[in-house]
């Protein structure tokens, strides 16, 4: 029998989707309560993790913040996750907890010492979502930076990841933290040790000054789906996250498992989570309505703003009857959703609005009762070889209606299990607490290695 999928939530931190719709809760992100409510929810019914998704970004067209954006809280406000992530470890016990952290605007000893932290303050419970970032045109203009080309985003996002996994893994050996206090020693000097790291982008010596924690090196998550944001998941992912339609994430995970093997890795080690929407009622024309009622609350000037937040381009100013002009993918600020709609069988303009207006950045719904959102669910899996999903909060704002009647059929299928008590994320995701042998990380337990 296949190993039990993996199942996370989604989050921005923020207002998400529908919350027009009267029952929707996502307007109460900046009360604390909320969070608490939520990740207790999610803890009691053994979900394994919680991915707060985050950027510095925001929808540009032509340079300026489209009102479109505000009047319909398109990806703003939000607040950031990082400060709410102590809070939630603090009432839950199983539930992971999985936070983005930039290789644009985080230094690798500022994510090493957050992550390192955190990883003991959740018990080993802790995630690290590296991305180059969403938003790029904004984000750049708000830290005053040109923006940089989307390739040598992954090439620093490469150089981050490596000096930061030196951090992790090369100052301190096992059992380099002995806290004797009769013989006056904290740490044993001989088993601490600094590092140093010189790439074309990155530079740092010196030493992590967090001891190590559960996991050692944070969960490693990654969403990037262009060729070069594949090869970072490739090499350092041990979750993808993967958001697109059927043909499309089928060739992604295969993709992404084939160049994991010619990193030398297991191509199993690397756990390929699609974005699941999930439309539930108690029949099939109740889930209908909803979901009807998701897709009335979003206009196709929402559609338009949302799309510049991802690829930096105004479809407002464009033929609604053509396709978009092959050029476009020259676009530095995201490829991804340029790519998908190119090609011989390119949508229009006016199909691509109307897309994002169903259902922005990711693939179709599962519409219908319980059983048949599993089943459907199910048939994804086949179809694509993957591991799991990441959730996506119901039309609401949370996650009840999964929670009460999806993941109970999927617990009764054995598609899913509860993660066991103590354990860290990692163990819950691949059976280890720390990288496998074979993970490029791995190669600096043994201490410092300058890099070249």
């Amino acid at each position: 029998m296949a190993a039990p999928w993996s199942i996370g939530m989604f989050q921005t931190g923020g207002i998400m989707g529908t919350w027009q719709l009267p029952e929707n809760t996502a307007t109460e992100f900046l009360q604390l309560g909320h969070w608490l409510d939520m990740a207790r929810k999610l803890d009691a019914a053994g979900v394994d993790f919680l991915f707060f998704a985050d950027d510095y970004g925001y929808p540009l067209v032509g340079g300026r913040l489209p009102a479109q954006a505000l009047r319909g809280a398109l990806q703003l406000p939000r607040a950031d996750p990082m400060t709410i992530i102590p809070a939630l470890a603090a009432v839950t016990e199983r539930l992971g907890l999985v936070v983005t952290l930039s290789t644009m605007y985080e230094r690798p000893p500022m994510v090493a010492r957050k992550l390192a932290s955190l990883d003991h303050f959740t018990g080993g419970r802790i995630g690290w979502n590296i991305v180059t970032g969403a938003g790029q045109n904004a984000s750049a203009r708000l830290f005053g930076d040109p923006l940089t080309p989307h390739d040598e985003r992954y090439a620093i996002a490469a150089e981050h990841v490596e000096c930061t996994l030196m951090l992790w893994e090369g100052c301190w050996d096992e059992g380099a933290l002995l806290v004797d206090r009769e013989n006056g020693v904290y740490a044993d000097p001989d088993r601490v040790r600094e590092i140093e790291y010189n790439g074309r982008h990155i530079r740092a010596a010196g030493l992590q000054t967090t001891p190590p924690g559960p996991q050692r090196t944070p969960t490693l998550f990654q969403a990037g789906a262009s060729a070069p944001g594949r090869e970072l998941a490739a090499k350092y992912a041990e979750g993808v996250f993967i958001a697109a339609e059927v043909p499309a994430m089928r060739e992604q995970i295969a993709d992404i498992r084939r160049r994991a093997e010619q990193n030398g890795r297991d191509p199993r080690s690397v756990k390929c989570l699609i974005a699941g929407t999930f439309r539930v009622g108690a029949s099939q024309a109740e889930a209908e309505a909803l979901q009807r009622r998701v897709e009335s609350a979003r206009s196709l000037e929402d559609a338009a703003a949302l799309y510049a937040f991802f690829t930096g381009l105004d479809l407002s100013a464009m033929d609604p009857d053509k396709p978009l002009d092959p050029a476009a993918g020259l676009t530095e600020t995201g490829r991804t959703n340029v790519e998908r709609f190119l090609g011989p069988d390119a949508p229009t303009v006016r199909q691509i609005l109307e897309e994002f207006q169903r259902n922005s950045v990711m693939g179709a719904p599962f519409v219908g009762d319980a059983s048949r959102v599993v089943d459907l669910a199910e048939e994804v899996v086949a179809e694509t070889d993957a591991d799991g999903f990441l959730v996506q909060p119901d039309a609401f704002g949370g996650y009840d209606t999964f929670l009460e009647h999806v993941l109970p059929e999927m617990r009764r299928r054995g598609l899913s299990a509860p993660p066991p008590a103590g354990s860290t994320l990692r163990e819950r995701l691949l059976g280890h607490p720390h990288l496998a042998p074979e993970h490029p990380g791995a190669a600096y337990r043994a201490g410092a290695v300058a890099l070249a």
